[in-house]
């Protein structure tokens, strides 16, 4: 999990300083790994429809931002994370709602696959 989290900040990392290069004089700089192509916070309307925009290019089914979390708890959980520790990086005031979003999938089939993510992802990046 930590190689494919690498993978996709590093792809970040080049796509914002390809677009650091094409906004030229107005470009904000800033500490944020995501932002607009001019560098400043990203408004979150505007998160909202380009997301919506990703799901539809991908050909997935639009789920709601918010939605994600789940998805991350349930790869965290596929990993064999520990719920306290899933919980401090779901950002949970509390272990029962961990506990509520915290699914049961099987561990080597999920493994396998963000393996073959990872691994298709480190591909296009050194295609580059």
């Amino acid at each position: 999990m930590l190689d494919l989290c690498i993978t996709a900040l590093k792809h970040r990392r080049r796509t914002q300083e390809e677009a650091r290069k094409a906004a030229g004089a107005k470009w904000k700089n800033s500490n944020l790994v995501f932002t607009t192509r001019n560098g400043t916070s990203i408004e979150p309307r505007n998160f909202n429809r380009s997301f919506e925009v990703r799901c539809r290019k991908a050909g997935v089914p639009r789920i709601r931002v918010h939605d994600t979390r789940h998805t991350c708890a349930s790869l965290l959980a596929a990993l064999d994370v520990h719920p306290r520790v899933a919980m401090r990086i779901l950002r949970h005031s509390q272990i029962s709602m961990t506990m509520d979003v915290y699914p049961q999938i099987p561990s080597p089939e999920t493994r396998k696959a963000l393996d073959r993510l990872n691994a298709s992802l480190d591909t296009e990046e050194s295609d580059r």
